[in-house]
């Protein structure tokens, strides 16, 4: 006998309207990242959302996180669709298609998150203090590890550095912000007294931990110089460029009497094995005559068919070298069976090889730099051994590949938070911005203007010590969530379905 299936309107309508306010709530989170910064804004946009689910089923509440998930990160990774056509020279229908069809994907996972949170739990206030809040935490530290990892717009991160929950930042790191952060959400969502003056409570305990000192000063503050080349990316890699971006960024350096010198990633657009000898011996004696070292970017070869996206440091230091582990995937390595895409991409250097997992820090100018390139400072769990070891945080980046877009200024959001979780200070050098000294509590000291030539000086402050989160890492946060993920399922045990 045949089955008709008849799809019922007046039951569709509610999901229809529930999916289309969720991703309206994912689009009102992003302003509370960088640039504006309001950092409430996705705390109260999650809160919302928690309210829609408060009486969901998983189905109901996977679809509802889906469409919450496209409306962020289509708004908030926009950037994407730059990097794909305009200078990763993908036809514009096809770079469109390939950024909705990632953000859709990547909003898998907290589409994931709120099922497993409404699947452990009963309708209540435990689903949206505790259940809701932890799952949507768990889910993004899976985001930030699965299938290499694409932590952006971890809620945590819209905290750093202003808002008071970024004082547990040097406890629990970036996602442990973020549980608190969804925490505060699921307790505006209970809508009660007590969780309300438990929210309170919250903000006024991460206003507390910003008072604390985690680390302390070593030594007098280095004195620094960070070039930024504003080399466009169409013209980094031409050949005809060359010459003129390594006089420029040699006048640049002997220009300045910094005992540390800083140059962006791939500052040296050419593998080191072709430069001049004589070029890096004129940086070399340059900064042996300051008392300190130059710090650059320059990609490098092994002799074979091993290239490394790398930076060096030449000077009065024993010469110091990083090479970056953690590639982004089409952009620096081409995963088993996507060749091909070669063919729709035009992006120089795209086949690197990893560096070493265990990589000391630089020693330079007296101090010792926990080195990361890019897009690694996302990844803050990696750098941990690192920053243990290391007196300054440095990133080199070339943030050119995403043109006038949020990313920049995202990205100067994500190094603010490395600096909360380690207590140090950190240097920040990209090709058009932004080039920034951040200090050890997240605050942007000095920066220069993004898409302008220049040299930003100055002083950083060497630190040592350990924070609770260099120590034991995600850990603790972790387990909190697993905690309040299985108070709310023993809870939903002993209360009717």
């Amino acid at each position: 006998m045949p089955v008709s299936l008849k799809l019922h309107p007046a039951r569709l309508a509610p999901d229809v309207a529930q999916s289309l306010s969720a991703l309206l709530l994912g689009v009102l989170a992003v302003p509370g990242f960088a640039p504006l910064g309001w950092f409430p804004l996705p705390i109260l946009s999650l809160a919302l959302l928690f309210h829609l689910l408060r009486n969901a089923s998983p189905s109901t509440a996977f679809i509802v996180g889906w469409a919450y998930g496209l409306g962020l990160f289509l708004a908030g990774v926009s950037w994407i669709y730059v990097s794909l056509s305009t200078y990763g020279g993908m036809a514009p229908p096809l770079a469109l298609l390939a950024t909705l069809l990632f953000c859709a994907f990547v909003a898998l996972l907290p589409a994931a998150g709120l099922w497993l949170g409404t699947r452990l739990s009963a309708p209540g206030w435990p689903r949206l203090a505790f259940a809701l809040p932890a799952a949507w935490a768990l889910l993004e530290w899976t985001r930030g590890w699965l299938f290499t990892g694409f932590p952006w717009l971890a809620l945590g991160y819209s905290q750093a550095p202003d808002s008071p929950l970024a004082g547990f930042a040097p406890l629990f790191g970036v996602y442990g912000v973020s549980l608190l952060a969804a925490i505060s959400a699921g307790l505006l969502a209970c809508a009660r007294r007590a969780t309300l003056a438990a929210a309170v409570a919250l903000w006024l305990a991460g206003f507390g931990l910003q008072q604390v000192q985690w680390t302390h000063s070593i030594g007098a503050p280095v004195s620094v110089a960070v070039l930024q080349g504003n080399v466009p990316q169409e013209m980094k890699f031409r050949p005809e460029k060359l010459q003129g971006t390594l006089q420029d960024y040699a006048r640049g350096v002997l220009a300045t009497q910094a005992r540390l010198i800083l140059l962006p990633e791939t500052a040296l657009p050419v593998l080191r094995s072709q430069l001049s000898p004589n070029y890096l011996d004129l940086l070399r004696e340059h900064a042996r005559r300051n008392g300190g070292d130059v710090v650059l970017g320059v990609p490098e070869d092994d002799g074979g068919e091993r290239y490394y996206n790398s930076v060096i440091s030449l000077g009065t230091s024993p010469e110091g070298r990083y090479r970056k582990r953690h590639l982004v995937p089409f952009g620096e390595f081409l995963p088993p069976g996507f060749v091909w895409i070669l063919r729709v991409l035009s992006i120089p250097l795209s086949d690197f090889s990893r560096g070493a997992v265990d990589q000391p820090p630089i020693a330079a100018a007296g101090q010792k730099l926990a080195v990361n390139i890019c897009y690694e400072d996302v990844f803050g769990e990696e750098r941990i051994a690192a920053a243990r070891a290391a007196t300054l945080l440095v990133n080199v980046s070339n943030d050119a590949w995403f043109g006038h877009s949020l990313a920049p200024e995202q990205h100067l959001q994500i190094g603010a938070m490395r600096s909360l979780e380690a207590g140090r200070w950190q240097l920040r050098a990209n090709n058009t911005g932004i080039t920034a000294i951040v200090d050890d509590r997240g605050r942007v000291r000095n920066l220069l203007a993004p898409f302008t030539r220049g040299t930003l000086q100055g002083k950083a402050q060497g630190m040592a010590g350990a924070t609770p989160y260099l120590r034991w890492g995600n850990w603790p946060a972790l387990a909190l969530m697993l905690l309040l993920l299985g108070l709310a399922w023993r809870r939903s045990g002993l209360r009717p379905r």
